[in-house]
């Protein structure tokens, strides 16, 4: 797995974990609409040691606290409160909690909109199906260039074949 750039500054790496169909399908009844364990594999190894922040949607279609990493989940709902997870009531908030450790944005479609503008990298999972869903995504990328890209057949425990990204933020320039 590549290694996660620093920016210049001493701001944590802010980075957007998306998997979605060409369409833009990310979820479906709560769900991801396939079954791809090479790309939770990679998610695994990618956000190891991390903070990962995720709507309260997302957690609950995770159901627990993923180990090895920590878990800040936004909900606007107050007093919400789960084991082994820490509750932010905005997407800035959570990222201020997540301090200078590496924040992982893994959804759901509402958190990506929030924090889009904020990451300085996408890791995207483009999955090759024409499969339907009821959560879809826009992803404007042109503020992105691809670091690195490579297709990957599906193996015995996936579903379909995807492709992998890795895009990093253009610099942005003093002026903007």
């Amino acid at each position: 797995m590549p290694e996660t750039s620093t920016p210049a500054t001493s701001d944590p790496v802010i980075t957007a974990v998306v998997a979605m169909t060409p369409s833009g399908v990310i979820g479906r009844d709560g769900t991801m609409p396939w079954r791809l364990r090479q790309d939770l594999q990679r998610f695994k190894k990618m956000t190891m040691g991390g903070v990962l922040v995720m709507g309260r949607k997302t957690f609950d279609s995770i159901g627990r606290a993923l180990p090895g990493r920590r878990t800040i989940v936004v909900s606007r709902q107050p007093g919400l409160s789960y084991d082994g997870v820490e509750v932010a009531s905005s997407p800035d908030a959570a990222l201020q909690m997540g301090g200078q450790s590496a924040i992982y944005v893994v959804g759901g479609a509402e958190i990506y909109r929030q924090l889009i503008d904020r990451c300085d990298q996408i890791y995207l999972t483009r999955v090759l199906s024409g499969v339907r869903g009821d959560t879809e995504l826009e992803l404007d990328v042109s503020e992105f260039r691809t670091m690195e890209q490579f297709r990957v057949p599906a193996g015995p425990a996936d579903a379909v074949p995807t492709e992998f990204f890795r895009m990093v933020r253009h610099r942005r320039s003093e002026n903007s």
